[in-house]
């Protein structure tokens, strides 16, 4: 039997998170083409018959700017020193730029194997994709270089067989039907920010958040999973875009998010979604530990 901790790690929007979802065969984590979309480690358990492999998704690595952002990255730099395997994802269809050779620099760091898998192979001709990798095996000492499509599934299988044979011996951490630590009030709000990012475009995504204010179970099989959720902005001028005209964007966000959140639940869902300013909340550790990017602190007894 192997076990073993994987960590996905790279710069923002290369395709951790649909990679993380393609190798659990569940969707944990939510899909956006605006960068930065994970914002803090989510667990993903893959078991096997003769494997348990624990996924990380890690938030991409970029300049931090703001308190929420630099809990980000040290998420995802956190876990080089607690994986058996790093896994760094690039985009291959993306130029190599200063923040590619700064992540790159860092692997060069870490201490233990590292793989190389080059997502987006179906969004390049085949022609680019040797003289890539030969460039690349110079860049750094990988283990492996694995070029997958994460989105198409293409060659995943081969990067599954590779980290199972990278993995070292050892016994289950979890149970055979264990999926992931988050809980179900983590993947209602991601469910409703994923509708918002898909809703909005400019300065939207990176200064909103959303929080489940109330999350009420049915009381019976068959019931209503009952969702009071608020979506945090930076400005009034935010606010009034995500609202829009005649409550016109709110609703169509709140919609598609109760599709989604039924389908996940398996269950009717009665969602309410309200839209809140809150000046400097990247910077606010209540906010920050409500949407998880910052650990809960314990209440002081007495």
């Amino acid at each position: 039997m192997k076990f073993g901790f994987v960590s996905l790690v790279g710069r923002p929007n290369v395709g951790k998170s649909t990679l993380l979802n393609r190798l659990v065969g569940s969707k944990l984590a939510i899909v956006s083409d605006k960068p930065q979309t994970t914002r803090t480690r989510i667990l993903g358990v893959r078991t096997l018959p003769s494997a348990q492999v624990v996924f990380l998704d890690t938030p991409g690595i970029h300049r931090p700017l703001h308190r929420n952002n630099v809990r980000m990255v040290g998420a995802a730099r956190g876990t080089f020193r607690e994986v058996e395997l790093l896994v760094l994802v690039m985009d291959a269809a993306d130029r190599l730029g200063n923040g590619d050779r700064y992540v790159l620099d860092l692997m060069k760091r870490a201490p233990g194997p590292v793989f190389l898998v080059l997502n987006k192979i179906d969004l390049i001709k085949k022609t680019r994709l040797l003289p890539l990798i030969d460039r690349l095996r110079q860049e750094g000492s990988f283990k492996e270089i694995v070029p997958v499509s994460a989105r198409t599934g293409e060659n995943v299988a081969s990067l599954e067989q590779a980290i199972l044979d990278a993995l070292p011996a050892g016994e289950p951490l979890y149970p055979e039907d264990y999926l992931t630590d988050k809980p179900e009030r983590f993947f209602a709000a991601e469910i409703v920010r994923e509708k918002l990012l898909e809703a909005t475009r400019a300065e939207i995504p990176f200064a909103s958040a959303v929080v489940v204010d109330a999350f009420e179970e049915p009381a019976a099989e068959g019931g209503t999973v009952r969702l009071y959720c608020t979506i945090v902005v930076d400005r009034e001028s935010q606010k009034g875009i995500v609202v829009g005209k005649g409550g016109g964007m709110v609703k169509r966000i709140g919609t598609a998010a109760r599709l989604e959140l039924e389908r996940f639940f398996g269950a009717h869902v009665f969602l309410d979604l309200r839209v809140r300013v809150k000046a400097d909340w990247r910077d606010n550790d209540q906010v920050l530990e409500t949407i998880g990017v910052l650990p809960r602190r314990r209440q002081s007894e007495g």
